[in-house]
């Protein structure tokens, strides 16, 4: 669902233009998540911390949309109904964060109030269905009051018969919802009988549909109507077809096709489908609304239907179906079909063309059109549909300007109760030492478990994890790399969290029991949210950042870092098909400096780190030969043998190498 999203064109950039101060804000998340996908360039990414935020709202555990381990792995959730659960949340939870206008400068951005009116939201504007609710009472009385929705829901008419009933037909009865039904009428002053019916004021640019096929009469209802068109279809193209008859443009024009118009290259593309893959809107002067599916050959005969706007006629392309695959064991799952459009591909490829694609997990390959509505509903059924309305790129302002501003690094209050300004550990960037593309930043984060490891052992002795540690950040420092103030942190944020943490790490990361929490800490406490804008600023100016062992920080993080901002030490100083080596060896090594006593601190890793990148810089560049610094790694290699790799405990002891400390960190 969340590439149905980001594959909406519009969608991709105002939620990427969205900033706000909540701490927990879906709309952010998505917004960083999305600005990740931009710049994997197809390669899985590490995303934001959006199932975080998630957690947090009330309205995604009281719709269940939180699955327990135990219910995700035995299948006991219904996968269809909580994927359109799902998708009646994310619009409405969307369209009310972006409804937030006044945020502080700090926050502000191209997100700001020049897209929407008060009550209002880009998600409104793109998704938002204007209507009138009629309820008339027996007794004459009629009251009328305006509402809105982001998506509709099939309803599904009562005959089983057998009849033809195409799509558009089920879709304006759903859209033009009538019923009887008990309500309270005002004239009466009692609860009555009453008809409610259902008109339209304004069209949604983008039309979702929940299919609502949860039971088998409706799964009945998709497989009648499927066969219905399929003999109707073999009775309009000519009687019987051979079941795997590739059809030529001569057999097209011979069966009465009008020339050009391929429009199915075999008999099994006719199968199991009932879906159109457009629709065109009409809304009528007594506020109707006229619904009819529309095909390439309405498009020869009626023309375009770009120039019919003005009169109230709109035509929706089908984009994407949200489709469960059945299976009785496992519960299935879930997959899409997504039409990624011409932006996407001039964006990413270069060349402009349109492809269906399957995303089912780790999968994502190009599939025929025909597959994207071809529902064998003994194991395919569909679940959610988004159509589009043509041509609807054209009417937004699809640029993204970056909202993070440069005041992210600015000083800001701690979350902290308790903490003096004598407890400060950092010096905060003035306005004349802002970051510049290729300035080095020293960078170490610290983590915190909250949930252990759950592993088995086998019979063979070897242990299997079932379910990994989670880890989440604790503290993240980042040191000055250049300048008069090089070596000196302009960040070191305690993470305030508020989920439980079953282990601290003490030894590993130096965070204690109440350091995280915003009554009793001494520390400079801050949202991960406010900690994420700051990185995401630096890596968006373009610094790079040195450290030992970053892949896995910025993973932790949630956080995705072009390759050629990386300077990781544990890299750096490694042989290939040889361990990897830790940042204590290579430091009483290389700068005979003892770090890492009794537990970490990030400060002094992340100098140190910034300390031995100025090394590696020396070594390599000093060397003559090619194969210079490749013996100073034999040398580190052979000597963290002999050591056991692990550095002498006596103060007397020195390192094998002499290196000196440069000057400028060594007096700080």
């Amino acid at each position: 669902m969340i590439q149905v999203l980001y594959f909406l064109e519009p969608v991709r950039c105002l939620i990427q233009n969205h900033l706000c101060q909540k701490e927990f804000c879906l709309a952010c998340e998505l917004g960083f998540l999305f600005h990740m996908l931009d710049l994997s360039r197809g390669d899985p990414c590490q995303g934001s911390n959006f199932l975080r935020a998630f957690r947090t709202i009330p309205e995604a555990s009281a719709l269940g949309l939180i699955l327990a381990d135990s219910d995700e792995a035995s299948g006991k959730g219904n996968l269809a109904r909580l994927i359109q659960r799902w998708n009646r949340f994310i619009l409405t939870q969307l369209h009310q964060d972006m409804q937030e206008l006044e945020v502080p400068q700090a926050y502000r951005g191209a997100g700001g109030s020049s897209f929407c009116s008060s009550g209002d939201s880009v998600i409104g504007q793109l998704f938002s269905c204007e209507m009138e609710n009629c309820s008339l009472c027996r007794c004459g009385s009629e009251t009328v009051r305006a509402s809105s929705t982001l998506l509709f829901t099939l309803s599904y008419p009562e005959d089983k018969t057998g009849k033809n009933c195409d799509f558009a037909q089920v879709l304006k009865r759903s859209i033009c919802l009538e019923q009887n039904t008990q309500a309270w009428c005002d004239n009466c002053e009692k609860y009555q009988p009453t008809i409610q019916t259902r008109n339209i004021r304004h069209l949604p640019d983008i039309l979702v549909i929940n299919c609502e096929v949860n039971s088998l009469k409706e799964a009945d209802f998709w497989r009648m109507q499927a066969e219905v068109a399929f003999k109707m279809a073999i009775k309009k193209h000519g009687g019987e077809i051979s079941k795997n008859k590739e059809f030529t443009l001569a057999d097209w024009k011979e069966l009465g096709n009008p020339e050009g118009m391929l429009m199915c290259p075999s008999i099994e593309e006719l199968k199991n489908v009932w879906l159109p893959f457009s629709i065109r809107m009409k809304m009528t002067k007594n506020k109707g609304l006229d619904v009819c599916n529309w095909t390439d050959v309405d498009e020869m005969q009626w023309g375009p239907a770009r120039a019919e706007e003005e009169h109230g006629v709109y035509v929706y392309d089908l984009m994407a179906t949200v489709v469960h695959i059945l299976d009785s064991r496992t519960g299935g799952s879930l997959v899409a079909h997504i039409k990624v459009g011409e932006t996407y591909h001039q964006r990413k490829e270069g060349v402009t063309h349109q492809q269906w694609y399957l995303f089912n997990d780790f999968l994502i390959e190009p599939i025929d059109k025909h597959e994207a509505v071809q529902f064998d509903m003994n194991w395919k059924v569909p679940a959610i549909l988004y159509y589009i309305k043509r041509n609807l790129n054209s009417k937004y302002n699809l640029n993204i300007k970056n909202p993070i501003e440069a005041s992210v690094l600015l000083a800001e209050a701690s979350l902290a109760r308790k903490q003096r300004k004598t407890h400060t550990t950092f010096i905060p960037l003035m306005l004349n030492e802002m970051p510049q593309v290729g300035d080095l930043v020293g960078l170490d984060a610290e983590f915190v478990t909250l949930n252990e490891e759950e592993a088995e052992l086998r019979s063979d002795g070897t242990k299997s994890t079932i379910k990994p540690s989670q880890m989440s950040v604790a503290r993240i420092t980042c040191v000055r790399g250049q300048g008069p103030n090089e070596g000196i942190p302009f960040i070191d944020d305690y993470i305030s969290t508020q989920e439980q943490v079953v282990d601290y790490l003490t030894q590993y990361s130096g965070i204690k029991p109440g350091d995280l929490d915003a009554k009793i800490s001494s520390k400079h406490l801050t949202t991960l949210k406010s900690t994420y804008l700051k990185l995401r600023f630096l890596i968006d100016i373009g610094v790079k950042f040195v450290g030992h062992g970053l892949q896995k920080d910025f993973r932790v993080i949630n956080l995705m870092v072009p390759k050629d901002q990386v300077l990781d030490t544990v890299y750096l100083f490694h042989m290939p098909r040889k361990r990897m080596i830790s940042l204590r060896f290579l430091a009483w090594y290389f700068l005979d400096l003892k770090i890492q006593g009794e537990t970490h601190d990030s400060i002094e890793d992340a100098r140190t780190a910034l300390q031995l990148y100025r090394k590696y810089l020396e070594l390599s560049k000093n060397g003559t030969e090619p194969e210079s610094f490749h013996k100073v790694l034999k040398g580190l290699y052979e000597k963290g043998r002999k050591m056991d790799w692990k550095v002498p405990e006596p103060e007397g002891q020195t390192s094998p190498k002499n290196a000196a400390v440069f000057s400028s960190v060594l007096a700080l």
